[in-house]
């Protein structure tokens, strides 16, 4: 095979593999919001959470978004060490392997915090809201 047609196939791969992980990171970044959203959404205007309810979610609200704002900038970080990677290898490299690590990484770290903040969610609930509040999270996990 020519020189140029090896060229061809390496800019293809690597166009396929950045579309890759721009998409699941898209994935992951959009599903956990919609879910953080329609439990939200749930919390605020079905479960009629008494005021004290609604100051301790508040509070939890905040701490969360502190750490959501900062697992997202990690995020974008990982993507551009990722995007480095690829543009200075040319190949699947230790360098881009570690990048994607450095990604999933960040990924799993958002996945994990985003269900602590579900789990502190529910423990302002009553007993009947933590029913509803359940049913919808597991709505939402297995909604595809």
């Amino acid at each position: 095979m020519k020189l140029e047609h090896w060229i061809i196939v390496v800019f293809l791969a690597l166009c396929a593999g950045m579309v890759g992980v721009f998409a699941a990171g898209s994935w992951s970044a959009s599903h956990p919001p919609k879910t953080a959203s329609t439990l939200h959404d749930l919390v605020h205007h079905d479960l009629e959470l008494t005021d004290e309810q609604n100051a301790a979610l508040e509070v939890i609200e905040r701490r969360f978004a502190t750490r959501k704002a900062e697992l997202e900038a990690d995020l974008r970080q990982a993507n551009r060490a990722l995007a480095e990677a690829m543009e200075a290898d040319k190949t699947y490299s230790p360098a881009v392997q570690a990048a994607i690590d450095e990604f999933h990484t960040a990924m799993g770290e958002l996945q994990k915090v985003t269900i602590e903040h579900v789990f502190e969610m529910r423990e302002i609930l009553t007993e009947e809201q933590a029913i509803v509040f359940d049913a919808e999270v597991v709505r939402a996990l297995t909604e595809l």
